[in-house]
């Protein structure tokens, strides 16, 4: 990490904060300014409470995440694209010869060398908590390491990326931390085989070392993949590791916390930022009891700032995205592309294209080949949390891609068609994150699937016969074919809307304008395409808030045969949102403007 922060410094690509800074709100507060401001990355010499400088903003821009890589990263493409393509190597294997040399790197090297010789308490390090509401100081740039108890080794471990709460709540300070993870997540699956034969789980959690380490543990890799062996690829050094007191350390980490997490003992997680732009909310989550704190000598604590997209975690998606743009369409036959949606929080909205194949001689052309994809993606790895899939057919605009995100929207709303082309799955798994469903991991998904020839025009403007009932306002136009009306009634009944626009039949709003959107602030939804991403599929849980105007049930199947309406409130039970407390902006305006960062002061 040291020669990371050098090479970044030397480079133009870091800054230094040389005035003492709070770790609660302040620090994160100066990262959110800067990151938004597309800004280097910033190095915090004087941390409040601590001895220990840090770091935030490594990879808030592509340009510096390439940078950091620039070594390694076309390589790592290559093995990737090789991976899905195998026979690529036979027909060419000059071309991957230099493959042979990185792949030496894959393999994780135990160590005799260990950098980490001195023991602190949890307190020791810097306390940062990032939004006013959070439960405590949390620790957001991990790297969690767990072995299969059936299966012990480095070859069979999982590296990944899982917050961890280091105060506040029930916690026993310096004793007790808590981590937050889903069970079918890698450490999920080894806790469980622990708890099965009643033993601890022995976790170890490594904070800073090469950048490539931190990356490695939030890429989605395959079941039997191993993170240590892609670190060491995309770091150009193999992994380094050392065994104390029975943990496995990293050797090149600034940071390591060894403990055990026991069978069935939990305690309060949260709250916590998160990266919908909501608060995950306090739930009962693994305890870990810690054993030991490790630091090298000249340790750096790195760290980032999860909220409302985008972030820099959208850089890693965007990242990994580049890396593994080639495996997906490669492991799902049929499919061209997908995007998860970063401003609709990733995991709520997904868009891809894929092949229709199926009956070419039917005149009146439908998904058919579409329905099998979606189903595909939603087994898929991370893909699986999606909550709205809206898949087109390629082959009706091969020039058009799912980045495209307003002319994407434009293609489908030009050929939907509600009576069919909408497909429920109800009572099922959604992102734990996620609160628009009726409770913790528990929602609705729709797949939205087209295949036809364009069918309507879309409206720019509103009909001149538009009206609306009582405590439905201010409608706008978010984009061709998009409304947006404010709905400020504590008793909301569609039904009022729905039967205005089944009687008008003939009106442009009927024709032109195949989706509404509910909202409470309709100025702020279609102000920006950000803010109605965000907004629509962060907020809607599909059973429960996907109205129709005339709508039917048929055979099991749900349609309509008018405009789609997504009630897109906030509800009850849904998460409070993030915002950020002016006392502390203030605070922020004043460092700035002492380190003479005057770019970043609030606009």
């Amino acid at each position: 990490m040291r020669e990371c922060v050098n090479d970044l410094e030397k480079n133009g690509h870091l800054v230094r904060i040389k005035e003492e800074v709070d770790p609660n709100l302040e620090m994160a507060a100066i990262h959110l300014r800067v990151h938004e401001a597309g800004g280097p990355a910033i190095y915090f010499e004087k941390v409040k409470g601590s001895r220990f400088p840090a770091v935030s903003n490594l990879f808030g821009t592509m340009e510096r995440s390439r940078f950091i890589f620039r070594d390694t990263l076309e390589t790592v493409k290559k093995l990737v694209a090789l991976k899905a393509a195998p026979t690529a190597f036979l027909k060419n294997p000059f071309r991957y010869a230099d493959l042979l040399f990185s792949a030496l790197n894959a393999l994780p090297r135990k160590s005799s060398i260990n950098n980490l010789t001195s023991t602190i308490s949890i307190s020791d390090l810097p306390q940062i908590k990032c939004w006013e509401h959070d439960g405590g100081a949390f620790i957001t740039l991990p790297q969690v390491y767990t072995e299969d108890i059936d299966k012990p080794g480095v070859r069979q471990s999982n590296l990944g990326m899982y917050r961890i709460q280091l105060s506040g709540n029930e916690y026993v300070q310096d004793k007790e931390i808590g981590l937050h993870y889903q069970l079918h997540r890698g450490i999920g699956v080894h806790q469980t085989k622990a708890n099965a034969k009643g033993q601890p789980l022995k976790v170890s959690i490594f904070v800073g070392g090469p950048p490539s380490h931190s990356f490695a543990a939030v890429m989605p890799l395959p079941e039997g993949l191993s993170e240590l062996a892609f670190a060491g690829v995309l770091g150009a050094r193999r992994f380094r590791y050392a065994i104390v007191d029975g943990y496995v350390v990293s050797c090149d980490a600034d940071f390591v916390i060894t403990g055990e997490i026991y069978p069935n003992e939990n305690k309060p997680e949260g709250p916590f930022g998160d990266h919908l732009g909501y608060y995950s909310l306090k739930h009962d989550f693994p305890l870990m009891h810690v054993k030991n704190v490790y630091h090298r000598k000249d340790a750096i604590y790195p760290f980032t700032v999860v909220g409302r997209p985008p972030q820099e975690d959208s850089i890693f998606g965007k990242l990994i995205h580049e890396i593994t743009g080639s495996m997906i369409p490669a492991s799902i036959p049929g499919l061209h592309e997908v995007n998860a949606v970063d401003a609709s929080g990733v995991h709520p909205l997904l868009l891809a294209f894929g092949s229709e194949r199926y009956t070419p001689y039917i005149k009146e052309r439908k998904p058919q080949e579409l329905l099998t994809i979606a189903n595909h993606i939603l087994g898929f790895n991370q893909m699986s949390l999606a909550k709205y899939v809206i898949i087109a057919a390629k082959e009706d605009n091969y020039g058009l891609r799912t980045t495209d995100i307003p002319a994407f929207f434009k293609h489908i709303l030009e050929r939907v068609d509600w009576t069919r082309d909408l497909h429920f799955q109800t009572h099922t798994t959604i992102d734990t994150l996620d609160y628009s469903g009726t409770g913790i991991n528990s929602g609705s998904k729709v797949v939205i699937a087209a295949a036809r020839e364009k069918k309507r025009e879309l409206g720019t403007l509103l009909p001149a016969d538009f009206s609306l009932p009582d405590g439905f306002s201010n409608p706008k136009v978010a984009m061709p074919g998009v409304v947006v009306i404010e709905v400020r009634s504590s008793e909301f009944e569609v039904q009022k809307l729905e039967d205005i626009l089944l009687r008008t039949p003939n009106s442009e709003l009927r024709t032109k304008f195949p989706l509404i959107v509910l909202t409470d602030e309709s100025e702020f939804s279609s102000r920006t395409l950000n803010n109605f991403l965000w907004v629509t599929f962060t907020r809607s849980n599909p059973s429960h808030d996907i109205y129709g105007v005339d709508s039917f049930t048929e055979h099991k199947h749900w349609g309509c045969r008018g405009s789609l309406i997504i009630d897109a409130r906030i509800k009850p039970h849904h998460a409070p949102a993030l915002e950020k407390n002016p006392e502390v902006e203030k605070r922020v305006d004043a460092i700035l403007k002492n380190e003479n960062f005057t770019n970043y002061n609030t606009p």
